[in-house]
């Protein structure tokens, strides 16, 4: 109920239902005459190439860095354009990302914003009537688009201000360095928005314990690469045999040294930089690294 006061497409008759079938059956009371196809499943780096490959264009009207990312890296991997909008108080984005005649989401937004800089409309709040305008605004990009008509906002990100209520554009430029659709991308298939926005590194899937990693690497081939990523004078008072230094300052540059892996384990002294290390290497597309639970200092403890 408490999501209503910003919502289009629902009532209170609809509480307890999935927002899909909702948006569903309000379409049809207003155009009888369209197909509407529901997808009740989260949106994620194994369906959404499969999903978005049948359209031909693409809607952003996630709350999430997670999705944002998501959807921008399937819309440049199938060449496709991505109308994007996103809302935050009482301020809106709009734009049109089409990587084959501008810039995408990530030459714009390289990097998330660290998860406790990014709150939701439900802890920072959102003007109720700003979703529908920004949303209003996708529709008639999406509507040019579809008609070959108009000036598209690729290459310019309009800006809503509804208390001055005012509209300014500014002008933005595809990123030669982008890693997903610059001329050298790093990025080349989806990874891990989840981990790339700081949200997974913490999770059981991405940690190893020193216990763990040690019988991994009795077990023989194909053992773990071992990745170091604190620094070099750190050498001097513990080490992992066998195991590369890159310190984590060089780590984004040096990524695709890792490329090659079956395998990664990072580690530092005691897990925080290690669970960075995570982050940068999923922005670098490398899904396939754990890291140490409790650093060195837990293989010394416990190995």
């Amino acid at each position: 109920a408490s999501n209503l006061q910003r919502q289009v497409l629902h009532a209170e008759a609809e509480i307890g239902a999935p927002k899909v079938e909702s948006a569903r059956r309000r379409l049809l009371a207003l155009n009888p005459g369209v197909e509407v196809i529901a997808y009740e499943q989260s949106l994620t780096s194994a369906n959404a190439l499969a999903i978005a490959r049948e359209y031909d264009l693409l809607l952003d009207c996630s709350d999430n860095f997670p999705t944002r990312y998501l959807v921008n890296d399937a819309a440049v991997l199938l060449g496709k354009p991505n109308v994007y909008g996103s809302v935050f108080r009482f301020d809106g984005q709009v734009s049109v990302f089409d990587a084959k005649s501008g810039p995408c989401y990530r030459c714009i937004f390289p990097e998330p914003p660290p998860p406790e800089l990014a709150p939701s409309c439900a802890d920072g709040g959102v003007l109720g009537v700003l979703p529908g305008t920004i949303g209003t605004l996708q529709a008639t990009e999406a509507l040019k688009l579809i008609l070959g008509i108009g000036a598209s906002l690729s290459g310019r990100l309009l800006l809503y201000d509804a208390l001055e209520m005012s509209f300014e554009t500014v002008s933005v430029r595809k990123n030669p360095g982008c890693k997903l659709c610059g001329e050298n991308p790093s990025v080349t298939a989806l990874i891990d928005y989840e981990l790339f926005c700081g949200l997974g590194a913490d999770a059981p899937g991405w940690e190893i314990s020193a216990s763990e990693l040690a019988a991994r690497l009795q077990e023989g081939a194909p053992a773990p690469l071992l990745v170091d990523v604190r620094e070099p004078h750190e050498l001097e008072i513990s080490r992992i045999a066998g195991a590369r230094l890159i310190p984590l300052g060089e780590l984004a540059r040096r990524a695709a040294e890792l490329g090659g892996a079956s395998e990664i384990v990072v580690f530092c002294r005691s897990g925080g930089r290690s669970r960075r290390a995570l982050e940068i290497l999923a922005a670098a597309g490398i899904g396939n690294a754990r890291h140490l639970q409790g650093g060195i200092n837990a293989w010394a403890a416990q190995v």
